[in-house]
């Protein structure tokens, strides 16, 4: 057998208070797109930067995202019935960053409301327009479960976010 290679400098331990940093670590190895929700709200149009996006479902068309329960825009996201799953181009890491500190700063963005007022933001790599279908206990987040009543794209490549740090796809050689 060989010598263990990469194997050989893994580090165990098991998830508790204590080792927290490590397995927010680890679970940055898994690289995923980046998101912005947006929903509307007596204050105004709301965004949130999440990186918690899964599709879940063909048919019916179900998708998911997980806000933190100790977020500021919590109850808004909990309390939304309809909201907007915008997917993130490479070029676009500074809408990641606006929503990632304020929620309501639409500011700079081209965008506009649909009919029930959701915000939506153009020029996104893919948006889903989504109702609320089930929400789920996830320890310090809430698993929101969304139906897709309409998608749009264009082609392009996605932000990525790996690592506590943004990126781009590259091809493997």
């Amino acid at each position: 057998m060989a010598d263990g290679g990469a194997f050989s400098q893994m580090t165990a331990f098991t998830p508790s208070q204590e080792t927290q940093r490590a397995f927010r670590d680890a679970l940055g190895r898994y690289a995923t797109g980046v998101t912005v929700v947006t929903c509307a709200t007596p204050d105004g149009p709301l965004g949130i930067t999440a990186n918690s996006f899964a599709s879940v479902s063909l048919d019916p068309p179900l998708v998911l995202w997980s806000p933190a329960k100790a977020s500021r825009r919590f109850a808004a996201f909990e309390a939304a019935k309809r909201y907007a799953i915008h997917v993130l181009g490479e070029d676009q890491t500074a809408v990641c960053n606006q929503f990632a500190t304020n929620g309501y700063d639409f500011d700079g963005l081209d965008w506009a409301a649909n009919d029930d007022g959701v915000p939506l933001i153009h020029g996104c790599l893919a948006r889903f327009d989504c109702s609320f279908s089930a929400a789920h206990d996830g320890g310090d987040h809430l698993i929101i479960v969304g139906r897709v009543l309409s998608a749009e794209m264009r082609d392009g490549a996605p932000l990525l976010f790996a690592s506590g740090r943004y990126g781009r796809f590259t091809d493997a050689s």
